[in-house]
């Protein structure tokens, strides 16, 4: 039976990574949009490795016994207040801005580590974690306890906790993206207790070709379900293009925005090689959306990645002079090529990597030089 987990689990991946590369309708990668590099012809370079973590021989996906999806283990706490959008900034349930400094981290591959990995984030003066997710599309679907779980965990480390769910990476179809939607609202009411506490990244990189009318079509129908569906968090949306796309959130954003009736929701860009290749790539993705009277932070970035160096510096330099938000991608797990992206050598972060743990987390605009932790947790 391991075996035949086994043997299933790395069919996933292998699905996983045949859909990795943004192609046109005809087959062709798309090279439109003036956002869509730092190079000079503005090639957009796919990432057909793109963060892939694969398990080592012989894995079988760690399952949590759990109580049935919609049902907390147990009683949920009373809401506190919530995060809320105010024009280009994030204000805590306390009323201060909260700019995030954190990491992200691949929960749900990595079950077993989770206290570690929240130990050695925290110590690094992180002030918010980024954690992996799935709906059960293609990895263990998170339950209500689970989440309630981890929620628990982050807060008592003071971290805000974003939640996403993966499973939509580099996905062309809005039923994808709607299948997120239901996963979420299937655990509302714990998601609702800690509102004060979390961020909803409704789905992770959803849509891989760059296309900002299908990316506008896609959330303006995703946000008002989930407030429909009465979930009261911020909500956070992650660009078009692999989430490189900022044009997506500088020609769309403000549609997606005004599509939720609480008007709270925000924007996140990933940064690598395409997005994240250059200063002045980095400032006009950034600028495109805050000059829209967006919230938008970087919500996964590296030190370099297959589609090119990224100039990680100026990306935090940039934040910490413009007060924006930054979540490195990730604290360890990485395989299949991109193990450069671990920002830990082990687990519990005792040895930070010296090309990009080290300037993340000690760097003069670095994680200990620049995070604030949340009020909620003073």
């Amino acid at each position: 039976m391991k075996r035949l987990l086994s043997l299933l689990f790395c069919a996933l991946f292998a699905v996983s990574l045949c859909g990795c590369s943004q192609k046109a309708p005809g087959g062709e990668h798309d090279f439109s949009s003036p956002f869509s590099s730092a190079s000079a012809d503005n090639e957009y370079k796919p990432r057909s490795s793109y963060k892939m973590i694969i398990p080592p021989d012989g894995y079988v996906p760690e399952v949590i016994e759990s109580t049935p999806g919609s049902v907390p283990e147990k009683p949920l706490p009373a809401a506190n207040g919530a995060f809320q959008i105010s024009g280009t900034r994030l204000v805590d349930a306390n009323g201060n801005e909260f700019i995030m400094r954190g990491v992200n981290h691949a929960h749900v591959w990595y079950k077993s580590e989770l206290e570690n990995a929240l130990d050695g984030i925290a110590a690094t003066g992180a002030n918010c974690v980024r954690v992996v997710f799935a709906d059960g599309d293609q990895w263990e679907r998170v339950t209500a306890s689970e989440l309630q779980s981890v929620i628990e965990k982050c807060a008592e480390r003071r971290l805000v906790m974003i939640a996403e769910i993966h499973d939509t990476t580099g996905k062309e179809d809005i039923a994808a993206l709607d299948r997120a939607v239901d996963c979420w609202i299937e655990v509302k009411d714990v998601l609702n207790a800690y509102s004060d506490k979390v961020i909803l990244n409704i789905a992770n990189e959803w849509l891989g070709t760059w296309d900002s009318a299908k990316w506008q079509e896609g959330y303006t129908a995703a946000v008002p379900k989930l407030r429909k569906a009465g979930i009261t968090n911020t909500i956070m949306v992650d660009a078009g293009g692999w989430g490189q796309h900022g044009a997506s959130v500088a020609e769309a954003g403000k549609a997606v925005f005004e599509s939720d009736p609480d008007r709270n929701t925000m924007f996140s860009i990933h940064m690598y090689g395409t997005a994240g290749g250059s200063s002045a790539t980095i400032t006009q993705n950034l600028k495109g959306a805050t000059d829209q009277g967006l919230c938008v932070v970087v919500g996964e970035f590296g030190w370099n990645h297959s589609d090119g160096d990224v100039d990680e510096a100026f990306i935090m330099q940039y934040c910490e002079q413009n007060s924006l938000g930054y979540i490195a991608w990730s604290w360890k797990g990485n395989s299949g090529g991109v193990e450069y992206l671990d920002i830990a050598r082990d687990w519990r972060g005792e040895t930070l990597s010296a090309e990009w743990g080290e300037p993340l987390v000690n760097g003069a605009n670095g994680i200990k030089a620049t995070s604030k932790i949340c009020s909620v947790f003073e």
